[in-house]
């Protein structure tokens, strides 16, 4: 796995007012005050249940090659930063503890989903890259994950370069996808750099270059014989290029000992063409030939194909995967939980006319809990750091809002969830094969109930705060409501 962000320095990738900020912080002596930020967001896209984790790698690279350049300097310095605050940048250290959700699990809103630590001038500038790494790729994840399961099996194939929003999207995009479920992408480069497998066959302008659709055919038959997939819909599905795609499979793979492995159909009803296709290929002896869908899907039309009775063995998905079309943003944010004086961690709070936007003080801890019984996730709890789960005893969980809703749950397993990536600006974190981050996200998903994981009106998956720190949330909304 290669790091792309080596070949640029993006430590200036951030927003303006993050380095306002820091010079403020630092001319009123708080460079080295200690301050906690939590990443979390508050809105599933689309209306789901969850949001699938993605993006920790690349944060992780940009944490690792943290540096302001010479060119750097000089550019702060015409923005007229004093020469004490510009040296502080020139010899800038990370030394930051910073934590993290794994990628691939899901995740849900309110929950700290990164988690930093460290002096203020640092953990506040790096906000704009967290933002930009998690949100981007756990938005495309999350969509990839929802298009994978409405295919139910069947492979989903990610083909949105084209339509992505810059190289980053493109590539990141990709990975996020494959990250979720999707079988391979036909990006090339997040191949070379990622080992996400990459697909493909042919465009309609290599049937339109040859004198027929049939020389087409054979000509690319000869070439792939051992994964031939024929485009057939450049000219008519039914009357040309199935038959065509037979005669070729006939006369080219036939003879060499080969079986075809497609066609796709990229226009049309697609469910009704594939149904006539299926018909006919069956027929001509390919039972085995299967039937790649693509042209503007998503996992609602996915889904009804197939209810319709549409007989697609895989998909190609691009321009509303790559972009999440429709919800192009995940709304993460990133907030002061928390600063240290003299030791002591002394919780923040933020208040809001708008309740969503009150934010959850202190330092805190990740739980999921899982039924031992079924192996599925009952809930996911939210702790103060110095909390410890006692798994042998009974455990009792309430609505943060509503608090006469309370279940006690019994039998059951808590796993920490955020995991840490540096310790004192030292990176811990061990980067994993892509293909193993992907079989554990599968796995993760599969332990939430069928209710969580529907696209309409999904069941609302409880986070629930702990006694202790429900308690100061209390405290600290009375004391602040009264400024």
């Amino acid at each position: 796995m290669e790091n792309l962000n080596l070949t640029r320095n993006l430590t200036m990738l951030t927003d303006f007012y993050e380095i306002t900020m820091a010079n403020g912080y630092f001319k009123n002596n708080h460079k080295d005050t200690v301050a906690y930020f939590d990443m979390f967001y508050r809105r599933v896209p689309d209306g789901g249940g969850f949001v699938i984790m993605a993006g920790v790698e690349q944060l992780v690279d940009y944490l690792s090659n943290l540096k302001f350049t010479d060119e750097d300097i000089e550019y702060l310095r015409s923005k007229n930063f004093g020469e004490d605050f510009l040296d502080y940048l020139a010899n800038f250290k990370f030394s930051c503890d910073v934590w993290a959700i794994p990628e691939g699990t899901p995740v849900f809103p309110g929950e700290p989903i990164v988690k930093v630590k460290g002096p203020v001038i640092q953990a506040q500038f790096i906000e704009t890259m967290i933002l930009l790494c998690i949100n981007h790729q756990s938005l495309i994840a999350t969509k990839a994950n929802r298009i994978a399961r409405a295919a139910q099996g069947r492979a989903v194939m990610e083909f949105g370069s084209r339509r992505a929003q810059g190289a980053d999207g493109a590539i990141y995009g990709a990975r996020a996808s494959y990250i979720a479920g999707c079988s391979g992408t036909a990006c090339t480069i997040t191949d070379e750099k990622y080992g996400v497998p990459a697909l493909g066959t042919m465009a309609h302008s290599w049937i339109q270059l040859f004198d027929s659709e049939l020389e087409a055919f054979t000509a690319y038959a000869k070439e792939y014989p051992d994964s031939c997939t024929l485009l057939v819909d450049t000219y008519n599905v039914l009357k040309s290029g199935v038959p065509n795609a037979i005669k070729v499979f006939d006369e080219v793979l036939k003879p060499l000992g080969k079986r075809p492995k497609g066609i796709r159909i990229d226009s049309g009803d697609i469910t009704y063409l594939s149904r006539k296709a299926r018909k006919m290929l069956d027929e001509a002896g390919y039972p085995d030939c299967g039937i790649v869908a693509s042209n503007s899907l998503d996992e609602y039309i996915i889904r009804d194909m197939l209810i319709q009775g549409a007989k697609v063995d895989s998909f190609g998905v691009g321009e509303r995967l790559i972009t999440a079309m429709s919800c192009p943003v995940l709304g993460g944010v990133y907030k002061l939980c928390g600063v240290e004086k003299n030791g002591e961690i002394i919780p923040k709070i933020k208040l809001s006319e708008n309740v969503q936007k009150i934010t959850v003080p202190g330092s805190k801890k990740v739980f999921r809990l899982y039924d031992k019984e079924t192996g599925k996730a009952a809930a996911d709890l939210i702790t103060l750091m110095d909390e410890e789960i006692d798994e042998s005893q009974p455990y009792e969980l309430f609505d943060p809002d509503f608090t006469w809703k309370r279940k006690t749950i019994t039998d059951f397993t808590a796993r920490e969830l955020l995991e840490p990536l540096f310790i004192g600006g030292k990176c811990v974190f061990e980067k994993k094969p892509i293909k193993e981050i992907r079989d554990y996200c599968l796995a993760q998903v599969d332990t939430l109930w069928d209710e969580v994981t529907r696209f309409e009106n999904p069941h609302n998956y409880y986070v629930d705060l702990s006694q202790p720190l429900w308690d100061l949330k209390q405290k600290l909304l009375r004391e602040n409501g009264k400024k």
